[in-house]
C-alpha cells in the first residue's frame, strides 16, 4: 500500500532518530529495489534504506507464509 509524503518523512524522522542509537526490527514482504514504488520520495526511501541497512543485519525469510499456513490448515479440517 503506498505511502503518503507525510508518511515517508515521518517514517525517515523515525529511522534517522534511531540511527546508530538502538535496534529497529522491521519486516516486508518487498525487497529494497520495490520501495521506490512504495514511498511517494524515492529520495527518502533511499535515504531510510541507507540508515537501516549501514549496521543491519538482514534475515530473507521464504516459505508459506505462518498466518496463510494456519487459515488453510483450519480450511481443510472443516
Amino acid at each position: 500500500m503506498p505511502v503518503s509524503k507525510e508518511q515517508d518523512n515521518l517514517l525517515f524522522r523515525l529511522v534517522s532518530m534511531r540511527y546508530e542509537k538502538g535496534s529497529i526490527i522491521l519486516t516486508s514482504n518487498y525487497n529494497f529495489n520495490e520501495w521506490g514504488e512504495i514511498f511517494s520520495d524515492q529520495v527518502v526511501a533511499a535515504a531510510i534504506i541507507d540508515r537501516l541497512v549501514h549496521h543491519a543485519r538482514i534475515f530473507y525469510i521464504n516459505g508459506t507464509s505462518y498466518r496463510l499456513k494456519g487459515k488453510l490448515k483450519a480450511a481443510n479440517n472443516r
